[in-house]
């Protein structure tokens, strides 16, 4: 048994990096050529000069919250597709509704590499316990598991004593859902004394896995890991073991993505470390999203994963980039934080604060950088009322005194 997946999760960072960064000319050029969406976003884009990481961050960011409305102008998908409708496997539907495309290739979505992580094996019966209808989520983790050799029982969600006696009867080995649920149905199994000595991996995803749910399964023979996807790209992320089964810290990056994380609201990047939006390039030829901003919060993690894997790792889903509130019965964006910043280079990171009682709110920019002369103050005031049409004041903090957990509005009322 092999410990990794192919040859490209343990090669040179640099290596990838330069086949990354030689096949984005390319990839640009096809969504320009072959996807109208991309043509109309890019159309002031020369595709072969976009061959660095600085060419990329100058393109604009296409975001998950834009599809909606971009899905209605050129229905159905935006015209963020390359390829066909006709010539799509499937199209699936998210709340708003939002609708997102599948290919035909196998593993479209690249979840195999997951799975192989979490000791997924050819010849292994799977339960795929996500949803088949409307949502991605169970085509995209039985994709993965055939491509890797398994058998896969659809169960979807729900029926928790069928779930258990399918397990049992069948002999599962490997199951596929929320961590909530594999809880329920492990629960059900110790109440109804039936047989899941067979079960021995768990790949979850879709919500919050507590430390202490991870640690109880694992002590009833279930090793548990986690992947991180979305409907729009598929696979982003994994977690990955030691050979003693501990898993490690944070996620692996997909090998078949660029990643960039930028500050909430903008395209910039955030400095190393730094929480900020997850922005994606792929390089799926069907759906060939340019610097989509996922909406998602994370941060890269330093140095390299001691599990041997080379690529990036990130700390996984750590909340949601679109923090969009309402003060006197005005919204207020994260994109217009970063106008105000766009302003003031001066200023190194800054935080609006929403404070007050309903109907009184207060609006304060805390600011790290620049200085407090009131010539400064007065021009970040002024900027706050242009971009938002609403009065702010502005708070000078010092290098470092705000958190670093992405949040570039932090709406403080509280609300009976």
């Amino acid at each position: 048994m092999t410990e990794y997946y192919d040859t490209l999760e343990t090669r040179d960072p640099a290596a990838r990096e330069q086949a990354l960064l030689a096949a984005l000319p390319g990839q640009i050029a096809h969504a320009k050529k072959n996807a109208p969406g991309f043509a109309r976003i890019l159309a002031d884009v020369d595709p072969q000069k976009v061959d660095t990481r600085a060419a990329l961050a100058r393109l604009p960011v296409t975001r998950k919250s834009d599809l909606g409305e971009l899905q209605k102008q050129l229905p159905p998908l935006g015209g963020l597709n390359a390829t066909p409708l006709d010539r799509l496997a499937k199209i699936f539907v998210s709340p708003g509704p939002v609708y997102e495309p599948e290919g035909t290739a196998p593993d479209w979505w690249r979840s195999a590499r997951a799975l192989f992580a979490a000791g997924f094996r050819s010849g292994d019966l799977v339960i795929n316990t996500f949803a088949y209808h409307f949502t991605p989520a169970g085509s995209m983790m039985e994709s993965g598991a055939r491509a890797l050799g398994c058998t896969v029982v659809p169960t979807g969600i729900g029926q928790t004593e069928m779930q258990v006696a399918t397990i049992a009867d069948l002999r599962i080995s490997g199951f596929v859902g929320t961590p909530s649920f594999l809880k329920l149905i492990v629960d059900k199994a110790e109440e109804l004394k039936a047989d899941f000595s067979k079960l021995k991996h768990a790949m979850v995803g879709g919500e919050y896995l507590p430390p202490a749910l991870r640690k109880s399964l694992g002590e009833r023979g279930i090793r548990v890991m986690q992947s991180y996807a979305t409907a729009d790209l598929g696979l982003l992320a994994y977690e990955s073991a030691l050979p003693d089964g501990s898993v490690t810290e944070g996620m692996i990056l997909d090998e078949g993505l660029l990643l960039e994380i930028v500050r909430p609201g903008t395209g910039d990047a955030v400095a190393p470390g730094e929480v900020g939006e997850v922005v994606i390039t792929s390089f799926n030829h069907d759906y060939p999203l340019v610097r989509f901003g996922t909406g998602d919060l994370s941060a890269v993690l330093a140095g390299a994963s001691p599990c041997g894997r080379s690529n990036v790792r990130i700390k996984g889903w750590m909340g949601r980039a679109d923090q969009t509130t309402k003060v006197r019965g005005m919204f207020v964006t994260p994109k217009q934080v970063g106008e105000i910043l766009r302003r003031h280079p001066e200023i190194a990171k800054a935080r609006l604060v929403i404070a007050g009682a309903t109907g009184n709110d207060d609006m304060t920019l805390r600011c790290e950088g620049g200085s407090a002369e009131a010539g400064l103050k007065a021009a970040l005031i002024a900027s706050i009322r242009d971009v938002t049409k609403l009065r702010g004041d502005v708070e000078f903090v010092p290098a470092g005194s705000l958190p670093n957990d992405g949040k570039v509005i932090d709406d403080t009322r509280k609300y009976d």
